[in-house]
Parts: C-alpha cells; structure tokens; sequence
C-alpha cells in the first residue's frame, strides 16, 4: 500500500485547502493524487439573515418588473430558488418563467451552469469572469431605461458595475441571498499561518476572494503576505488572482479556461506532481 502511495502524482506534498461549502470534495480530488490535506475553512456562506428583502426582490422578477438579469454567482441564484422554496413555494413557477424571460447576463461558468440545470442558459456571457468582463461585454448595449437586476456576490455592493449600469441610464436593483460568516476559529487561521511561514506547505488553493480576506484579518496584509510568500499560492479563477494582486501576492498557479475545482486540482498535479 505504501509503495502504491508513493507513486501517486502528489504523494509527499501538503496542500492548504481554505474552500468550505465543498471542502470535502477538493481535499478528496487531492488526497486521491497523494497529497496530504489541510483543512482549514475560512468562510462558510449562509441565507441572508432577513428572507424579506430577497423574496421582494424575487416578486419583482417574478411580475415582469425587470428587464435584464446579471448573475454574479451560480450560488446566488440556488439561495434565490431555497429562499422562495422555503418561504414562498407558490411563487416558484411564476419565478422561473420569468426567469426564462429576461435577457440573463452572467460573470462566469458557474451562474451558466445553474441555469443549464434550470433548463436555460446565459444571454450574454461576460467575455472575462470578472465585473469589469461583465462591463466590457455590455458596453455596446444600450441600457438607457433598462430595469436591471444584479444578485451580488455576498453583500458586496459593486460600486462600479452598478454606477455603470447607472451612468449607461438603467434603474439597478440589487439583491444579496447570501451572506459570508467566519468558519475556522482565529486559532485554526493562525496555526495555519505558521505552517505556510515555517515553509511546511507546498500549496495554498484559493476559491474564493472572501477567503484571502479572513486570512489578513487575522494574520494582518504584511503577516499574511510575508507566510504565503513560503508557498505555492493559486487561485480558482481571475477574480481570485485580482483580489490576490491587491493585497501584494501573485498567485503562481491559476486553471487557464475552466474555473472549478478539478481543472485547479489538475492545475496543482501538473506543478508539484511526480515527473
């Protein structure tokens, strides 16, 4: 068996998992290959607090009220489904027809993958999966007296794509159906920061922006960016490798096309793997 794990393609390495909500699913991608994982969830992402505002937010699609559709997130849009699932269930078909009405606009893979599993599929995809993607892919469009709906990714407001579709002479409403919360203790984030700085951490792989945040909060920019310089940092996506940029760090490693967990553990195996 030992010899078998051996000739995995990761065997020897540690890998640093922050990811939460599928956690488990990456850190078996990784194990499977050989690698030892620790796991250390940053951010857990829970319902809005108050239901009130997205399900008056999900009434107002529901009734014709809004013309376009931007999606940020492909989470955004199941706790839009849960919440009228769970509080509202009568609204669902109304909802989805008009789902299915409005110009969808997406940021990224996942958004367009729940809407495939919803039987529909993006009107426009962002040309990059980032905000300003989302802005350079509308920038022909006329939006003058456009009613656009924007879900946002956790409570973040999105200055700039909201003052451009402002400035471009649409009315914005915006609804935020999750929220990010704190999941390992500030114990857990500093033992892990002593890992990365002592060096005893091949890689450290990112999946969302919220989780580099928990990072600094407890370890400070200049600690965190001083322990990750220790270790191959990479990122799911381009919006992840911004945030990273942002705070001093280059993520080294970062899947080239598709932006989900398996092209980034294909990603990890091809620069730290077995030649």
């Amino acid at each position: 068996m030992l010899g078998f794990m051996t000739h995995l393609p990761l065997a020897g390495r540690t890998i640093a998992v922050p990811e939460s909500r599928e956690s488990e699913v990456f850190a078996a991608l990784l194990e499977r290959r050989g690698a030892h994982v620790i796991r250390c969830p940053l951010v857990t992402i829970r319902d809005a607090p108050d239901a009130a505002p997205v399900l008056d937010w999900s009434r107002r699609l529901a009734a014709g009220g809004l013309d376009d559709l931007i999606l940020l997130t492909g989470e955004g849009l199941r706790r839009i489904l849960s919440s009228i699932q769970r509080h509202e269930p009568a609204l669902e078909p109304q909802f989805l027809a008009a789902l299915g009405r409005v110009r969808k606009i997406t940021r990224g893979p996942k958004p367009a993958k729940v809407l495939r599993e919803l039987g529909m599929k993006p009107d426009i995809a962002a040309e990059r999966p980032t905000s300003d993607g989302v802005i350079a892919s509308l920038g022909n469009f006329d939006l003058r007296g456009r009613a656009v709906g924007v879900q946002l990714y956790g409570t973040e407001p999105n200055r700039p794509l909201v003052d451009f579709l402002q400035s471009s002479g649409a009315t914005v409403s915006a609804v935020a159906p999750y929220v990010y919360a704190d999941s390992a203790d500030e114990a857990a984030v500093r033992n892990l920061i002593a890992e990365l700085r002592a060096g005893r951490v091949d890689a450290i792989a990112f999946t969302s922006s919220t989780q580099i945040e928990r990072l600094i909060t407890v370890g400070s920019e200049e600690g965190a960016r001083s322990a990750l310089a220790n270790t191959m940092v990479a990122a799911i996506g381009p919006v992840v490798a911004e945030r990273l940029r942002r705070h001093g760090v280059e993520a080294r490693l970062m899947p080239e096309e598709s932006f989900f967990l398996k092209p980034l553990t294909s990603a990890l195996e091809q620069a730290l793997g077995i030649r």
